[in-house]
């Protein structure tokens, strides 16, 4: 199992030179993965100051050399695809091949879509993150395409450079268990990154869950079926080692493959130093 590191993009981790810090710090610590969160006004009424996702994965990937570096999740529907694949490229470019990108719907929809006009229905956000990741899959590719969506629209144009990762970089896909369809649409990718409704941000979910959701999506990985495939769980671990082995062995057993160290969603989830202090201690290990 790998275990990554989970930032929000918002409070103290809006500033890029924290995040780039902290992201050294992760790596020296031997953490393998330092994901942020993809917010442009979560909670509104919070009012509380949000840094660019790619500005504050960019400062990271100038201050590591080997942690892989992505969004947990990027919400593809209120995003121009054809300025996502830039960004991704650019940053799998300057990293040597270090993105790994998370993709969903996100939220919350009120804040993060109605503020600014945008759709709110989830079947119409449901079609543009489909649309969306096949157009980013053809835009890393580097070829001339043409495309005439339902939502989207590219004419004879080809971006380059292509990201370093080919065919392109892992895709994870979030969304919440039991819900079926968006683990059927992390099965056409590399992951998932469920979240559980049983369980609260921050909590490691129950290992017969994830035995669930695993067992689901091999289900319907019938493309390819034996291709590497990613599942992603998460909370707050133990530093001590037999606690930790005690958490993380079921959920091993159950399917999953990396552990993403993430707060719970309290009045601290934006603070540095909790979040520093675990850091520093390094990953959980079940070995």
């Amino acid at each position: 199992m790998r275990c990554s590191i989970n930032i929000p993009n918002f409070g103290d981790f809006a500033d890029a030179r924290t995040v780039a810090s902290l992201a050294a710090t992760a790596e020296e610590a031997g953490w393998d993965g330092f994901f942020v969160w993809d917010h442009v006004a979560h909670t509104k009424q919070a009012r509380r100051p949000h840094g660019d996702p790619w500005m504050l994965l960019t400062a990271a990937a100038l201050a590591t050399t080997r942690i892989r570096l992505g969004t947990l999740v990027t919400p593809v529907p209120r995003r121009r695809p054809h300025q996502l694949a830039r960004q991704v490229a650019t940053l799998d470019n300057l990293s040597g091949g270090r993105v790994i990108f998370g993709a969903g719907l996100g939220g919350p929809i009120a804040d993060e879509y109605a503020s600014f006009g945008e759709p709110t229905d989830p079947v119409v956000l449901a079609e543009r993150l489909d649309e969306g990741l096949d157009l980013l899959e053809l835009y890393w590719s580097g070829d001339a395409i043409n495309h005439l969506g339902r939502h989207y629209e590219a004419n004879d144009i080809a971006l380059l450079p292509t990201p370093v990762q080919r065919p392109r970089p892992p895709i994870w896909i979030g969304g919440f268990w039991p819900a079926r369809r968006p683990m059927r649409r992390a099965a056409r990718w590399d992951g998932a990154a469920p979240l559980f409704k049983s369980a609260r941000h921050g909590e490691a979910p129950p290992a017969a869950e994830v035995r669930e959701v695993t067992d689901y999506i091999r289900s319907h990985r019938t493309h390819q079926p034996d291709a590497p495939f990613e599942v992603v769980v998460g909370g707050v671990s133990p530093t001590e080692p037999a606690q930790a082995r005690d958490l993380l062995g079921p959920l091993v057993d159950a399917g999953a493959t990396w552990w993403d160290e993430r707060r719970r969603q309290d009045d601290r989830v934006d603070q540095l130093e909790p979040v520093l202090r675990r850091v520093e201690q390094g990953p959980p290990r079940v070995d």
